[in-house]
């Protein structure tokens, strides 16, 4: 199976998570590529399931830079494609996940698993979350 994992981190937990959720999918046996969105491109979908990364930004929303721009791009692209989400948040109820997945069908793909969100850095327990959020996408 062959996933690519494409992430924005301002802080570092968000990629953090996107390292614990690519070691889970590597212990199932997947080829997984790790991608900053600033590496990206719509050649990133060409993969069994493309999990996307960010952090809840400002009012719960996707970062506005780099990623939502990046999200813009592919959007009219993952029609039938598999996806799934995750990110880290300060604040809040998740309400910026919930939307992004919400947004995500609505395009077309559809949801490999239930999105993944971790109050901010992982560690113990949410590190565990992230990895076997990798291990369920690699199946």
């Amino acid at each position: 199976m062959k996933i690519n994992i494409v992430y924005w981190s301002g802080t570092g937990n968000t990629e953090a998570m996107a390292n614990l959720i690519k070691e889970g999918a590597q212990g199932k046996g997947a080829a997984v590529t790790l991608k900053n969105v600033s590496e990206a491109s719509a050649a990133d979908l060409n993969c069994d399931v493309l999990v996307l990364g960010c952090p809840s930004m400002g009012v719960e929303t996707l970062e506005e830079s780099e990623f939502e721009p990046y999200i813009q791009s592919i959007e009219t692209q993952v029609t039938g494609k598999k996806i799934a989400l995750f990110g880290s948040y300060g604040w809040g109820d998740g309400e910026w996940m919930r939307e992004w997945s919400e947004r995500m069908e609505n395009a077309g793909a559809t949801l490999a698993v239930e999105s993944l969100i971790v109050n901010d850095a992982p560690s113990g327990g949410s590190a565990d979350e992230c990895r076997a959020f990798g291990a369920l996408i690699a199946g």
